[in-house]
């Protein structure tokens, strides 16, 4: 099994280690997934996401590929600007999920899923046209920082002033020590972070110099995967797939007004244009239980209209939430449904996502 370069740091810290996308990463530490979810909530967390993979992509045309690649708009995209966007098969499904930041004219960098990566740089190469150069930066690790407390954070252990920098952008900066590291405004939790892209070397440097600020706790994927969860985003390989097409994943933000002729248009404009059959909602029990990702949802005539595809409890809500497809036609909010939980039909409701408010920063530069 893969490590990444804090594997060791993690036990050093008690970590409970499990497999995850063929890497040997933390899932909690010791006061457990709950203390930790509410940690974040409330203060910030450090995640080490090392797994994941770093790409950039560079040469004349750039910007064109990846609206090949993705249906989403990246011609007038400003540098330092990041895109959530995903790439697209032939049959308009998705391959990945991914962040595509523009760093200049002519080159790119993205962040792509760790159980996907092989295979999407084997994509972009297959379709990679002359004069292009992808670069696997497989010498750097990804560490994430979220939470509210995260931009002091960053200025008081590395004086990075992020004041200015708008949500979904990044800039680059150097560590008091001189260590280069791209700074992105984003994250996967909904809370206001970054994700700190450094040289795998500096990683523990980094690592630890940002552990030892009281308001910061490591975190595991466990508590990731919960928060996630409360904000409605889709995890690959779970709500979305090879055989989803992102309107139907309810992702149309991500299609861009010019964007025609990227990879898999057909179905994925026609599911604009007219509807998909199905469509990702948000699900929340109404009754004791926890759902989780199979359990069928089924309407008041007791059949089945779609299946959960994540699920769990929710530690701020103290509730079971859940996202899953159902029919389009029932794909209304606050429409009562049923799910089916070890043979037992529990109330629930189509839910408006997230769950919880989200708490990132504006997109838009702040005044001086």
């Amino acid at each position: 099994m893969k490590t990444t370069p804090l594997f060791e740091a993690h036990k050093a810290l008690g970590a409970k280690m499990g497999a995850f996308a063929g890497y040997d990463m933390p899932l909690y530490y010791g006061e457990g997934v709950i203390k930790e979810h509410e940690w974040v909530r409330k203060h910030t967390g450090l995640f080490d996401v090392s797994h994941m993979g770093q790409v950039t992509l560079e040469g004349a045309g750039a910007a064109q590929f990846f609206e090949r690649l993705t249906p989403s708009s990246f011609q007038a995209k400003k540098p330092g600007r990041a895109q959530y966007t995903v790439l697209t098969n032939e049959k308009g499904g998705i391959i990945d999920d991914l962040i595509v930041t523009r760093l200049s004219e002519d080159k790119f960098f993205a962040v792509i899923n760790a159980g996907c990566k092989e295979k999407d740089i084997e994509w972009m190469r297959q379709n990679l046209p002359d004069g292009l150069k992808i670069t696997y930066m497989k010498d750097h690790a990804l560490l994430a920082l979220q939470g509210g407390w995260a931009e002091r954070i960053l200025h008081e252990t590395f004086e990075i002033n992020a004041h200015e920098l708008p949500y979904m952008h990044l800039m680059e900066a150097r560590t008091p020590y001189g260590t280069k590291i791209f700074v992105s405004r984003l994250g996967y939790t909904g809370e206001d972070g970054f994700e700190l892209s450094v040289p795998a070397d500096k990683a523990v440097e980094v690592w630890e110099a940002l552990n030892n600020h009281p308001e910061v706790k490591p975190i595991g994927l466990a508590a990731r995967d919960s928060l996630r969860l409360e904000m409605g985003y889709p995890l690959y390989g779970h709500d979305i797939n090879e055989g989803t097409s992102p309107v139907e994943a309810d992702l149309s933000w991500v299609i861009g007004k010019e964007n025609k002729g990227f990879i898999g248009a057909a179905r994925v404009l026609n599911d604009r244009e007219n509807g998909p059959a199905r469509k990702r909602v948000g699900i929340r029990l109404m009754d004791k239980g926890i759902a989780r990702e199979g359990a069928e949802i089924r309407d008041s005539q007791d059949k089945k209209i779609g299946e959960l595809t994540s699920g769990g409890f929710s530690p701020v809500l103290k509730e079971s939430i859940g996202q899953g497809y159902i029919e389009s036609k029932q794909a209304n909010i606050g429409e009562k449904v049923f799910v089916n939980v070890r043979g037992r039909n529990i109330p629930a409701e189509v839910a408006a996502m997230p769950f919880v408010p989200a708490r990132t920063k504006s997109m838009k530069k702040q005044a001086a």
